[in-house]
């Protein structure tokens, strides 16, 4: 089969470096790619904002089967578009791609549905919400942009002026556009994070390992929202009794919900969760895999992706079988100087031949420039280790990391740290 990744990041390498190894690929694609994912499959630079364009793309390279990757074109309806030209995609429609889409859309679908979340209130006017946090009886507080903000619409807020700041950045000067000019602001959950990913045809579903992800820019969870520092799984904080809740009291009337709505959910489900002391709760939907999520879960999964993949457009998800791996997977994102903030690109790269031949680096922000691999991105590069020992995990994804240079380079140190503690 003739397959086309969509997007350019770790997520995509990652999942690209999966589908390679299936029997049944003929030739990979990827659009627009990066510099790793083009050492496994042919990139072109197409604009996934222009349908036409990717329509035309399948249709000349006589593409079997399109997966994608990113949020904003399965928000924007590229599903829908391409389904209606007879093209077989992986991701949700646009209906069902609400549930990341807009925060507001998904809080009012689960409380309607008796999903359990954070308590909330949602605004258009910024002086009302400010009004609202006046008389709020915690001190902590959660502000959300309700649209698509590239992983950092979501602050959570120490005290009133953290939360008077964000609003007005959100609402007033228009941080995130117009995904900031409605806000969500929610209650503070006190827990764990963990990532549930299952992937669904609708009505069955199979899960994969549950992760738990690393937001913040610096050690210690201090510093500015990210796209994501890093990540492990499977995460302890999500134990055997606390998955099985999860897919009782937020997958399933979930996915019930979606079809009592009308709404055809297919594709990856990705609930991130608190893990509270009266079990866990919703933080978020989004409707595809999360990065840099997948740069552990995918290495995980013992199973054929393709295959999966291929069970959701075909409606046979319940009769696929999953095998996971009895490892842990660590992966740290090596980011570049300034980042979530201001950054340069086109520095050279360095020591990527020196690494373990059993690790794995996902590339995010690279490309290729006179024969050298140069930063292109924020989040450069995501160094991914497994072992059936956790502490022994990090240790590797530690030992080869320091290895890698660019000017700037920076990660978090901490990564997995939580979890190992909570094994040991």
């Amino acid at each position: 089969m003739r397959i086309l990744i969509l997007g350019s990041g770790g997520r995509e390498h990652a999942i690209t470096w999966k589908l390679n190894q299936s029997s049944a690929v003929d030739q990979l694609y990827c659009a627009p790619g990066n510099a790793g994912i083009a050492e496994i499959a042919r990139c072109f630079p197409l604009n996934l904002n222009d349908f036409e364009q990717v329509k035309d793309f399948i249709e000349a390279e006589k593409i079997d089967f399109t997966v994608v990757g990113p949020e904003q074109p399965l928000v924007a309806g590229l599903v829908d578009f391409l389904t209606a030209h007879g093209h077989a995609v992986f991701g949700p429609n646009q209906k069902a791609a609400r549930l990341e889409g807009s925060k507001i859309f998904a809080k009012n679908f689960m409380k309607k549905y008796n999903i359990p979340t954070a308590a909330y209130e949602t605004f258009t006017d910024p002086q009302k919400a400010l009004q609202y946090l006046e008389q709020y009886p915690e001190e902590r507080v959660v502000v959300k942009a309700d649209g698509l903000a590239a992983g950092k619409g979501s602050v959570v807020c120490e005290n009133r002026e953290q939360a008077r700041e964000a609003i007005r950045q959100m609402m007033v000067e228009g941080q995130f556009a117009e995904a900031g000019k409605r806000v969500v602001i929610e209650e503070f959950m006190q827990g764990h994070e963990a990532s549930l990913f299952v992937i669904t045809d609708g009505k069955d579903y199979q899960v994969l390992s549950p992760a738990q992800d690393y937001k913040r820019a610096l050690d210690g969870d201090r510093g500015k929202n990210t796209g994501g520092m890093g990540s492990y799984a499977p995460t302890p904080v999500l134990t055997t009794t606390m998955r099985e809740r999860a897919l009782l009291e937020i997958v399933e009337p979930t996915l019930l919900g979606l079809r009592s709505e009308g709404i055809e959910y297919k594709g990856v489900l990705y609930c991130g969760l608190m893990v509270t002391n009266k079990g866990p709760k919703v933080v978020e939907f989004n409707c595809r895999f999360g990065d840099p999520e997948t740069q552990v879960v995918l290495p995980l999964l013992d199973s054929d992706l393709l295959q999966l993949l291929l069970a959701v457009h075909e409606g046979t998800v319940g009769s696929v079988d999953v095998r996971l791996k009895e490892e842990f997977a660590v992966c740290v994102i090596a980011a570049s100087g300034g980042y979530p903030d201001r950054y340069e690109t086109g520095k050279e790269i360095s020591g990527l031949d020196r690494l373990d031949e059993e690790v794995i680096c996902f590339h995010a922000g690279t490309r290729r420039e006179d024969g050298k691999i140069v930063t292109n991105g924020g989040r450069v590069l995501g160094v991914t280790a497994l072992d059936k020992d956790l502490k022994k995990a990090v240790d590797k994804v530690y030992r080869n990391i320091a290895k890698i240079h660019f000017e700037g380079m920076f990660f978090r140190k901490d990564i997995a740290e939580i979890g190992w503690k909570l094994l040991s």
